[in-house]
């Protein structure tokens, strides 16, 4: 008697999906890459977790699941920023309406539409290429070490780059930062000679503290709480206007280049929201303010990534694990929320230096373990 082989087929059980689902809401914020994690936990779990979850293999289920999972991370941010895309959304549609860019909300619409642009024409013409050639645990572990040296390299280069007139200058001197027919974020060379970094970050940190005067320690620079303060002073809603009027001052090209660094995320290993605040940072944005750009930009950008495939979900690919998806999605919906809550505070005060150090240690012992005979 003849016994037939059943071929196994790949599932996602939901123990898989909660967990996956979770480190995805974390890392795709963090600034320590979602898509390195997600082909490194399944490699360094093994067993059937290596099989289940493959983002090389052809008509894995594992690719339908992570469309979902980028979806909730989106709508995360969504609700964290509510009231900054209601403010944004308008702005364009008064924009096209009217046929001219006079606010900042307006601004800072179309500049987020024109720096968006480089990394979706990126991601069509290469996702697939760079997700089967190196969607593979041991080039993730390596971009991972590297995506550590870009943000170690943004943190020591930043000391030293020239602060733009929409951080420092502008600040320090109240000049406006959406006059029509200006360059709001250029600056006599004379100026921005002298001014240094730590001068410039100084100026932004004395302009928050009138803005943040009476408003509760660690409150944030978010706009998920709109209320005023107990003392008074202005609201959470009110600084997340001013940080878009910062950031509205930026000339359209500079924001083109910082929305292009996202097409590094294409590799997997290395950051998306990391690549372009080390670009903010370097073309005179602070800490609080880049990660704000950084998660601004990434909305579109992962929802529309997500919404592109989400036809997957209902055909062969997602077939039977519907369930795990949305248990996945919930866990990245909650993670993603908590992180980006977490990280629009700790950036008011602190730097990338630690997340190069794990992303750094993390990928160096994953490489070492991964390649052991």
């Amino acid at each position: 008697m003849v016994r037939r082989t059943v071929p196994w087929v790949s599932q996602l059980t939901y123990l898989e999906a909660v967990v996956v689902g979770a480190f995805q809401g974390v890392t795709e914020l963090f600034p320590v890459s979602s898509l390195g994690h997600s082909v490194l936990i399944p490699a360094l779990v093994g067993g059937r977790w290596a099989r289940d979850l493959s983002v090389s293999a052809a008509h894995s289920p594992y690719l339908a699941f992570l469309v979902g999972l980028h979806v909730a991370t989106a709508a995360a941010l969504i609700l964290f920023f509510r009231r900054d895309w209601v403010r944004i959304t308008r702005g364009l549609v008064t924009s096209l309406r009217h046929r001219r860019v006079s606010h900042p909300d307006e601004r800072l619409a179309w500049m987020l539409v024109l720096a968006t642009i480089p990394v979706g024409l990126a991601g069509l013409a290469l996702e697939h290429t760079f997700r089967t050639t190196l969607g593979r645990p041991v080039p993730s572990a390596a971009f991972l070490v590297v995506n550590g040296g870009i943000l170690l390299l943004g943190e020591r280069l930043r000391r030293t780059a020239p602060v733009r007139g929409h951080t420092a200058v502008a600040a320090a001197t109240g000049s406006g930062s959406g006059s029509r027919g200006s360059d709001p974020g250029s600056v006599p060379a004379s100026v921005a000679g002298a001014v240094t970094v730590a001068v410039g970050e100084a100026a932004v940190a004395a302009q928050r503290s009138v803005i943040t005067r009476g408003r509760p320690a660690g409150s944030g620079a978010g706009s998920s709480d709109a209320g005023p303060s107990p003392a008074g002073g202005p609201s959470v809603a009110d600084e997340g206007r001013s940080a878009d009027r910062r950031l509205a001052a930026m000339p359209y090209g500079r924001a083109v280049l910082v929305g292009s660094a996202q097409i590094l995320a294409l590799l997997p290993g290395i950051s998306r929201s990391g690549t372009t605040m080390v670009a903010g940072l370097l073309r005179g944005l602070d800490h609080e303010d880049a990660a704000r750009f950084s998660f601004l930009l990434a909305t579109p950008v992962i929802l529309a990534a997500g919404l592109l495939k989400i036809p997957d979900l209902f055909g062969p690919q997602g077939s039977g694990i519907h369930g795990q998806v949305l248990a996945g999605s919930v866990a990245s919906f909650v993670t993603a929320y908590l992180a980006v809550r977490f990280l629009t505070r700790y950036f008011e005060t602190r730097t990338l230096t630690p997340f190069a150090i794990y992303s750094i240690v993390v990928g160096g012992l994953s490489l070492g373990w991964l390649l052991l005979p």
